[in-house]
């Protein structure tokens, strides 16, 4: 008869122990076994701090085990336990981790999940072991499964937009750019209306790299790349300064944004009846009198030559509309799959689980943490169920579909880095830092100040409960938590430059504020302008039902109209950027902590300060924004969500 070893650990706080009956149930994929007693003769189980072990052995075979049940039944009055884990080791040799981390109070059942994670793509960092939102544990779903379903939510979305008549239009092309307008929802004083006015103009192009979406890409361009040979005499008419290229770029004028992760991915072919096409494109801009951002050569793949030109603002109107058009493609899949879904979704998950596979729940870390990995590992997984896997809600519309947002996320990977989601550091890599020479990249303005408002306050609570560097280093939860980002999370990359232990108070509150910026501020900075920026279909096309051109001077308006999606697409398009735009019902802003895991007074008042520095940042960027025609406001903390949860 098969026998297994299990180890359960109980939590040493104070009264953590219990003197309760203590039962456990094995549940696998053949079979779940009878109740056990955990009881081992004369000896007190279950003591404040203990590793007990117990041999248990079933009738048959279980499969594969999926669940442990721990049942508590009253010895002789209401004993309550602090359940830290249990570890399984099957007849075959296999480790498996259970986590609780959290008090059995009363009588009753629980129902233990093992705590490994899955790798759901090759390359991609882990996430959570569950296929799909009802396999999770209760205490990390949605309150609602209905709120985060997708088909529901785009079904709901095109209904309030009322372009339920186009959506299985697929096909059919639009006659005109004002055709669009027919799904096209005007809603007074917003971004969306001046984008749909404005879409065509340059200036309006460049904004879009420092305020839409997609605000991470631009970077100062010191040297041309090889592959992108642009000369003075190209761009001579946009260079307002009389100087040559290598004198604008010399004085910080010349700015670039470089698509290569596109280059070789493959394009959507789900649907036999559309072709459809990705690009590369190389952009460059210039910085002109107005200290306004415009772009004055585009080259739509990497390598250069003959059937590839290099486009320019002097080339007939719709040669440089259509190079910018697949520019503006290009940014929205770049965005989606990476800025978005990688560096916010997945990470955050990252954290989620390390935090609840390693820290307890009376942790100061874990305390603190908890409201910021609110419901991502749902959305992760509801997104798996129906949104990005395969023939999901994302194929249908997206170029990128069909598997080509697995290949941007296995090669994205490579560049996922601790650095570069240290906000102030990546805004310095990319030579975006000067506020004087790049004075409208609100962006970077708004994003310092509320990443250095949580660091403030994550170094007050560090300091706090940790009151010496050496109290850092000797946590080892804390230390296991890192170890879980690095070695699981990051696929133990050196090359990803995250720690595998942190030895101080001040790397910690760093750590942390990595951590919580990410799962807020930056989601909120790449998630909430969706709708603005992406509605106006021509603005951010998913996808493009005809190859970049090879030749200048023969596009046509019809033919840009017969390369931009199809009616059926424009709408799942137009579905998709208006769900992932709302918030959650009873959304939890930044420096909201309703649940008040720290009673410690000291705390409640980081907290108090907290709030007020925030509060601070909001009347700032309000007052900053007052009569503007483009307000930026996705980074005021009055908009941005403890979590990633949408």
């Amino acid at each position: 008869m098969p026998s297994y070893t299990v180890t359960v650990a109980t939590g040493s706080q104070w009264f953590a122990g219990t003197d309760d009956y203590i039962y456990l149930s094995l549940v696998g994929s053949a079979g779940c076994s009878e109740k056990h007693l955990l009881d081992k003769p004369f000896y007190n189980d279950f003591e404040r701090g203990a590793v007990d072990s117990y041999d248990v052995t079933v009738d048959e075979e279980l499969g594969e085990i999926q669940l442990v049940k721990i049942e508590k039944r009253k010895y002789w009055i209401h004993d309550d336990w602090y359940l830290k884990y249990i570890t399984l080791k099957t007849p075959y040799g296999d480790y498996i981790e259970f986590p609780c981390y959290r008090w059995i109070t009363g009588e009753g059942e629980i129902v233990l999940r093992d705590g490994r994670w899955m790798e759901w793509n090759p390359g991609f960092p882990l996430s959570i072991d569950a296929k799909y939102h009802k396999d999770l544990p209760r205490d990390i779903q949605f309150d609602s499964e209905k709120g985060v379903d997708f088909v529901l939510n785009y079904s709901k979305a095109m209904e309030n937009l009322f372009i339920n008549r186009f959506m299985h239009m697929f096909q059919s092309s639009w006659s005109d750019f004002a055709d669009f307008e027919k799904i096209f929802v005007k809603i007074s004083n917003t971004i969306s209306e001046r984008v749909m006015k404005h879409w065509q103009e340059d200036l309006m192009f460049g904004y879009q790299f420092l305020n839409g979406c997609n605000p991470v890409l631009i970077q100062r361009c010191t040297k041309l790349p090889k592959k992108f040979p642009v000369t003075t005499a190209m761009v001579e008419c946009s260079l307002e300064r009389e100087l040559t290229l290598e004198q604008e770029m010399e004085q910080g004028n010349i700015f670039i944004v470089d698509f290569e992760l596109l280059d070789g991915i493959d394009a959507n072919k789900t649907d036999p009846c559309t072709l459809q096409f990705l690009a590369a494109p190389i952009c460059l801009l210039y910085k002109n009198l107005a200290n306004k951002i415009v772009p004055i050569a585009i080259q739509l793949n990497q390598v250069p030559g003959d059937k590839n030109p290099i486009f320019l603002p002097s080339d007939a109107k719709y040669d440089w509309l259509l190079a910018k058009i697949w520019v503006r493609s290009s940014d929205f899949h770049v965005h989606q799959t990476i800025t978005h879904l990688l560096r916010t979704h997945l990470v955050s998950e990252v954290f989620g689980i390390a935090m609840y596979r390693q820290l307890p729940a009376v942790h100061p870390i874990f305390k603190l943490l908890v409201a910021h990995v609110r419901f991502t590992i749902a959305i992760n997984t509801k997104a798996r169920e129906q949104l990005i896997c395969e023939y999901g809600l994302f194929d249908k519309a997206n170029a990128t579909g069909g598997g080509g947002h697995v290949q941007m996320v296995q090669r994205a990977m490579q560049d996922l880095t601790y650095t570069s989601l240290c906000f102030p550091e990546n805004i310095k890599a990319r030579g975006m830092d000067s506020t004087e020479d790049i004075p409208y990249y609100f962006y970077r303005d708004d994003g310092l100040l509320v990443w250095e408002a949580i660091k403030t306050f994550t170094a007050e609570v560090v300091g706090i409960y940790y009151k010496s560097d050496q109290v850092v280093a000797e946590d080892q939860e804390l230390q296991d938590f890192v170890k879980d980002i690095y070695v699981y999370g990051m696929r133990g990359k050196k090359t990803s430059g995250f720690p595998k232990s942190i030895k101080t108070r001040e790397k910690l509150s760093e750590y942390l504020t990595v951590v919580i910026f990410t799962a807020s501020a930056q989601h909120a900075a790449v998630n909430f302008g969706q709708y603005d920026w992406c509605s106006w279909i021509p603005n951010a096309p998913p996808t493009m039902r005809a190859p970049p051109p090879t030749a200048k001077g023969v596009v046509t308006i019809e033919q840009i109209v017969d390369t931009l999606p199809d009616r059926g697409r424009s709408c799942w398009h137009l579905g998709a950027v208006w769900a992932l735009s709302q918030f959650q019902d009873n959304e939890l802003f930044l420096g909201m902590y309703p649940e008040e895991h720290f009673i410690e007074k000291p705390v409640k008042e980081a907290m108090a300060r907290f709030r007020k520095n925030l509060d601070a940042i909001v009347s700032v960027i309000a007052e900053r924004n007052k009569n503007k025609k483009l307000p930026y406001y996705y980074l005021s903390p009055d908009r941005i969500p403890n979590s990633v949860a949408i």
